[in-house]
C-alpha cells in the first residue's frame, strides 16, 4: 500500500531514483490516487511526465502529457519497450533535476506494451518527442536519471549544485 499523501517529487540523487522499480501487482482505487497524485505532481512542476520513482514509489508506473497538462494524461503500468530506427541527440531535462538540461541520445522510435489504467494491456508506437518521453521515464523505472549519461565529471557537479539547492530551501 503506498502512502499518496506523502508523495512528492523527489531529487536527484535521492536514493529511490537509483532503485529498480517493481512491479505493480494489481490496479486498484491506490494506484488511481496514485496516478492523481503523479499528475498532480506533473502539472504543479510544469513537467511532461512523471514516473513513479520520482513521486517517492518505488513503482513501475510513469505518466505522460506531452502538453503538460492533467486532461490529457496517459499511464503506462509495468511498460516494456522496443527501441527501433536512428539514434538522435536531444536535449533533456527532469522533473528529479531541477534547471538542469543536457543532450542524451536515444532510440527516434519505440514500441511500448503496458497496462493502462483500466487494466487493460495496450501497444503504442511513438517517435519524436513522445518517444524521447518514453525512454527517459522508463530510464527512472530501471533506477537511472538522464545525467547518469553524462560524464562522471558533469555528475559530480549537478550533484554539489543540487545538494546545496536543497540546503537553501530547507
Amino acid at each position: 500500500m503506498v502512502d499518496i499523501d506523502k508523495c512528492q517529487i523527489t531529487h536527484y540523487p535521492a536514493e529511490v531514483l537509483g532503485e529498480r522499480a517493481k512491479p505493480v501487482e494489481k490496479i486498484d482505487g491506490n494506484i488511481r490516487r496514485l496516478v492523481e497524485k503523479m499528475t498532480d505532481i506533473m502539472v504543479a512542476n510544469k513537467g511532461i511526465g512523471l514516473a513513479g520513482p520520482q513521486a517517492g514509489v518505488a513503482l513501475r508506473i510513469f505518466i505522460i502529457s506531452l502538453d503538460g497538462t492533467g486532461e490529457n494524461v496517459r499511464v503506462y503500468i509495468n511498460p516494456t519497450v522496443t527501441p527501433a530506427g536512428e539514434l538522435v541527440v536531444t536535449e533533456e531535462g527532469c522533473l528529479s533535476v531541477p534547471g538542469i538540461y543536457d543532450t542524451v541520445t536515444r532510440a527516434e522510435q519505440v514500441t511500448v506494451r503496458a497496462l493502462g489504467l483500466d487494466g487493460q494491456p495496450f501497444e503504442l508506437a511513438a517517435e519524436g518527442l513522445l518517444a524521447v518521453c518514453i525512454q527517459h521515464e522508463l530510464d527512472h523505472l530501471q533506477g537511472r536519471v538522464f545525467v547518469d549519461y553524462l560524464s562522471r565529471m558533469k555528475q559530480g557537479r549537478i550533484r554539489k549544485k543540487l545538494l546545496k539547492h536543497d540546503r537553501e530551501t530547507m
